[in-house]
């Protein structure tokens, strides 16, 4: 006679082979992809010359021209990106498969794979859209007077270019991920 398992069903966890090597590296340039857009912007309402736009016709989009909102903004936009790529990171760290301890009411619980799997794919279309249709899209077909590029243009360009990477990557490691808990089930 077996002793009953002691821990209840919702939290057990069969064991998922571990994530691919390439699904490491790929996470982590997700992860990645939101910090150069961030500094650009934060660099913008600092007032440093990015060479695209000044920091007053920023600024002007905001009540009274406050750099204090529109610092508050940018530093918003930026947290909820860099959270949102961090969380890639999760489809192949420990705390993708088992949610942590100090999170109410569901630390130590299992990650519902599916869910997981799920919300990391519309994350990746949402990503993708925006910012491979509506940004670069509008960007590469908007008429330009000068046919050439300045370097402000260049830096803006260069800082906005790895958002582009993000829907892919996060595609690439959802999928990765699906793949390592349909075989453990």
């Amino acid at each position: 006679m077996t002793p009953p398992d002691p821990a209840p069903p919702e939290s057990r966890v069969l064991p998922v082979p571990p994530p691919p090597r390439w699904a490491v590296r790929a996470a982590r340039g997700a992860a990645w992809s939101t910090v150069p857009s961030g500094v650009w912007r934060v660099a913008l309402v600092l007032g440093v010359p990015v060479g695209v736009m000044e920091q007053e016709e920023f600024l002007a989009a905001f009540p009274h021209n406050s750099p204090l909102i529109g610092l508050a903004y940018v530093l918003l936009i930026g947290a909820v990106a860099e959270v949102a790529s961090y969380l890639t990171l999760g489809l192949v760290r420990p705390w993708g498969e088992v949610m942590p301890r100090w999170i109410p009411f569901l630390g130590g619980r299992p990650v519902d794979h599916r869910i997981a799997v799920l919300a990391a794919s519309l994350g990746a279309f949402a990503v993708t859209f925006l910012w491979w249709v509506l940004f670069f899209g509008g960007l590469l077909t908007s008429p330009s007077p000068d046919p050439g590029i300045s370097a402000g243009e260049a830096l803006f360009v260069a800082a906005y270019a790895p958002l582009l990477l993000w829907g892919p990557l996060l595609a690439a490691v959802a999928w990765s991920y699906h793949r390592r808990h349909r075989t453990s089930l």
